[in-house]
């Protein structure tokens, strides 16, 4: 008796394309990245969105990222309304990839009638990729980890 073995990755088989683009085509919807958001608030003017810290005043302080609007996750309901314009879209972070407080937030905006969406990497990911960021004594950048973001600028994606 012969044993065939499929591989982890294929063991699921892949869905059809149309399902795979409606999938990915959400998940755009729903996601935007450190690097874009960089590049939209760089790009001067009017983004067209607003960016939410959703973390603690001590986290805060400790970092965010610039023009950031701070509304800690538990303040939503209370104090989204005096913050926000709801026409405006709010792209939400946190402090990371291991946090799902950026989507705590996102969530309790979209309850509220805002159009929303988590910047994946969150507080983590703007510094590792070398972007200025506020704290209390000013402002700051690090070198961008070579293993996080390209060192040469663009990544090409």
């Amino acid at each position: 008796m012969t044993t065939t073995s499929v591989n982890p990755v294929l063991r699921v088989a892949p869905v059809a394309p149309a399902a795979a683009a409606a999938h990915f085509r959400a998940a755009l919807a729903f996601h935007a990245d450190v690097s874009d958001v960089a590049a939209a608030l760089a790009a001067g003017g009017d983004p067209g969105f607003v960016v939410l810290d959703s973390r603690s005043t001590e986290s805060w302080d400790q970092g965010h990222v610039p023009g950031a609007v701070h509304l800690p996750t538990a303040l939503v309901p209370e104090r989204a309304g005096q913050l926000l314009d709801r026409s405006v879209p709010v792209v939400t972070y946190c402090w990371g990839p291991g946090c799902n407080g950026a989507t705590r937030a996102a969530l309790a905006l979209a309850e509220l009638g805002y159009q929303v969406k988590e910047m994946l990497g969150g507080f983590e990911y703007w510094v590792r990729e070398g972007f200025e960021f506020e704290t209390r004594r000013g402002r700051e950048r690090r070198a961008a980890d070579p293993l996080t973001a390209p060192v040469a600028g663009n990544c090409g994606c």
